[in-house]
């Protein structure tokens, strides 16, 4: 197949497009390089640089297949300082992405989607038929597109799916040895930012809250390899069905508390790693665990990668080889 990716030049989004490739699919990633890198587009994918916006000069009459949506802004407190910049960025140009796919008569698209769509969980592991009460912008702005492929599935017959992400970790080693890791700017993640620590270029790591109802007092996550991620999104495009508009949860359906994450971090960089507590950040929810027994029951996906010491250790050798 033939196959747009937006944001293909993110960190998830260039580990996906560089399946694809491997998987002996035609891609051509869209980015407008805001938050992506152009040194992460996969060697062998088309690039051109511009805005979701610009989707309808990509696909009119090229001959796509599918797209594969990751372009979007992601970051709650941003998205709540800046409202108005989330939904003209991740609704308004996923709506210009999808009148753009109808034009040119492409029918499967795969939208990255999040658990934030679900806000603060009344059971964990939390399932897709939960109750979606987002409690930031970013969140809202995904449950919107959500909605928007489901009236689009129904009007114009597009086959859609939305993976709706947990934490995400680890890096990606191409076949032909090419590395794809985490660069965010700034870095909210709890990984990435502790073994910045054991790098050298962050002091210590500030630890928010350790009175949470959980055994350790610290906050619990669900955390899946990136790798496992992306493998999800070959399962998941070619189960696209023509009317149709899946959800499945992503994730380990275990989870980890922050405690646990940077003792791993501390054995797999033998490094200290010393820590600063800070306050609870308002809104964050004790648990977020995933149960993903929908897309393992329908696609026979399940996660291949699912030790914590694994992710870390994926992701301290690319940021140390």
């Amino acid at each position: 197949m033939k196959l747009l990716v937006t944001g293909g030049a993110g960190y998830i989004g260039s580990v996906v497009a560089a399946q694809f490739l491997e998987a002996g699919h035609e891609v051509v990633v869209l980015d407008d390089l805001s938050t992506g890198h152009a040194d992460a587009v996969p060697t062998g994918a088309g690039f051109v640089e511009g805005s979701i916006t610009d989707a309808g000069a990509v696909l009119r009459g090229a001959g796509f297949d599918g797209v594969v949506h990751f372009a979007a802004k992601s970051l709650v407190g941003e998205s709540v300082a800046n409202p108005g910049l989330y939904w003209e960025s991740n609704l308004g140009g996923t709506l210009a992405l999808l009148e753009a796919m109808r034009l040119a008569g492409v029918r499967r698209i795969v939208f990255s989607s999040t658990a934030a769509t679900y806000g603060e969980p009344e059971r964990t592991p939390m399932r897709e038929t939960d109750p979606t009460r987002p409690t930031s912008p970013y969140g809202a702005t995904k449950l919107a597109v959500d909605t928007t492929l489901t009236v689009y599935a129904r009007l114009h017959g597009l086959g859609a799916t939305s993976l709706r992400y947990f934490n995400v970790a680890g890096a990606y080693t191409a076949p032909d040895g090419r590395v794809y890791r985490e660069r965010h700017s700034p870095e909210t993640h709890l990984i990435p930012n502790v073994l910045a620590v054991a790098l050298g270029t962050r002091d210590s790591l500030s630890l928010f809250g350790d009175d949470y109802p959980t055994p350790d007092g610290t906050c619990i996550r669900d955390y899946i390899h990136i790798a496992d991620l992306a493998r999800a999104h070959l399962l998941a495009l070619d189960a696209c069905q023509e009317g149709r508009h899946a959800i499945y949860n992503l994730g380990s359906g275990t989870g980890f508390s922050n405690q646990e994450v940077i003792a791993a971090c501390r054995e797999v960089t033998g490094h200290p790693i010393p820590v600063t507590l800070a306050p609870r950040r308002p809104g964050d929810p004790a648990v977020l665990v995933a149960s993903a027994e929908r897309i393992q029951d329908e696609l026979g996906w399940k996660p291949d990668r699912p030790d914590l010491h694994t992710m870390v250790a994926d992701a301290w050798s690319a940021l140390t080889s």
